[in-house]
């Protein structure tokens, strides 16, 4: 679910500013450069934003939705609370969205921090019904299996901050309430061995870090964590099953307008998990769901070239491997994906830039509308 939620919702919704203090504009939407931008306004928004989102990814086509942002705080203000450590505020956020091919999602959910930021609550619930193709247990199958996913979907977190670092313990439980039907029913069978259970309730733990300059186009530091969730009949759950993630980003300046970048993502599944949890391949130019196993490893590059103090061109490889049901990690299936795009810094003082990727793969080409970095 996470692949379809509208990257300017992701990135406006986990905001941490990097305001400049008492740098002044003549306009809320210009900087002292004259080019367009956000930062001065959206420092001091407080209160209902609408965000307009366009989807494009493959899996459920084109679409298009609409939530609404509510700030409790400007970001000014949040920075100013916290005696001047970079925090985000309190938000809550609440919309939808539909595609071409009948998927649709409408969801709510938010952050809040407690006791000086030393304890977070992020989170939301989704109803959702999205039209999918199951490509089988290391997308291998000679055909695709179109079915349709229905119900609910909740992801509720609590942190704790370790000390005063940029490390963070969190608690986690994730619930799904699905009525997975299959275009035919027999063709269920064609996929292997997949349970299809409606219910999954899990409960796990993980530890985050981040040392990036920002949140939302990172240009130092890193970003990783290692996540474990375990899904039993004890406490909600239709089959027994264990989840695993582990993922670092990370960013290094070469000069002032040039930056590298490196990801690292893999994750496991083990027990009678249902075919919807299964990992998947998350690259750019991979639709997303085409690739599941028990197993997934993604390693990917970047490179962003600022030929302007505000344009800059992007650059990025990377490869991917399905495996471990029936395959050994030698065997498995590879995605080999690359591209190109651009990117317009629309917020200085926060760091953000949107923009444009196109991407092909070994599976298909995609282009992709960017707010802040593809890596999440």
């Amino acid at each position: 679910m996470k692949q379809w939620l509208p990257a300017i919702v992701l990135a406006l919704s986990l905001m941490p500013a990097l305001p400049a203090q008492g740098q002044e504009t003549g306009s809320p939407f210009r900087e002292k450069d004259g080019a367009p931008d956000l930062s001065e306004w959206l420092l001091d928004r407080r209160g209902f934003l609408p965000v307009p989102v366009i989807i494009t990814e493959p899996a459920v086509g084109y679409g298009a939705g609409l939530f609404a942002l509510f700030f409790r705080q400007s970001i000014r203000e949040a920075v100013a609370n916290a005696k001047g450590r970079l925090e985000p505020p309190d938000i809550f956020v609440v919309g939808g969205f539909t595609t071409q091919n009948g998927t649709w999602l409408g969801a709510a959910g938010g952050m809040v921090s407690f006791d000086d930021h030393r304890y977070r609550w992020r989170g939301g619930v989704a109803r959702l019904s999205a039209n999918l193709d199951f490509f089988g247990l290391g997308g291998n199958l000679p055909a695709a299996l179109a079915y349709n996913a229905d119900g609910w979907a909740s992801i509720q977190q609590g942190m704790m901050r370790l000390g005063q670092s940029d490390a963070w313990l969190v608690g986690r439980w994730n619930y799904f309430d699905l009525n997975n039907r299959f275009d035919s029913e027999s063709d269920a069978g064609r996929g292997g061995s997949i349970v299809r259970s409606s219910k999954s309730s899990g409960l796990g733990a993980s530890i985050e870090f981040d040392s990036r300059d920002n949140i939302f186009t990172p240009s130092s530091g890193w970003k990783g964590g290692l996540d474990l969730t375990y899904y039993d009949p004890d406490w909600g759950s239709d089959t027994r099953f264990r989840t695993g993630r582990a993922y670092a980003f990370a960013y290094w300046p070469v000069n002032k307008s040039l930056v590298l970048g490196g990801r690292f993502d893999a994750q496991a599944a083990n027990g009678d998990v249902p075919f919807y949890l299964l990992p998947f391949v998350a690259l750019r130019g991979v639709p997303a769901l085409r690739l599941q196993d028990r197993r997934t490893a993604v390693i990917e590059t970047e490179a962003r070239y600022n030929f302007t103090p505000r344009w800059a061109v992007v650059g990025f490889a990377g490869a991917a491997r399905a495996w471990g049901t029936s395959t050994s990690f030698s065997e498995g299936t590879d995605s080999r994906a690359g591209g190109f795009g651009f990117r317009y810094q629309i917020a200085q003082r926060l760091g953000m830039y949107v923009g444009m990727d196109f991407a092909w793969s070994t599976q298909d080409r995609a282009f992709y509308i960017q707010v802040g970095s593809p890596w999440r």
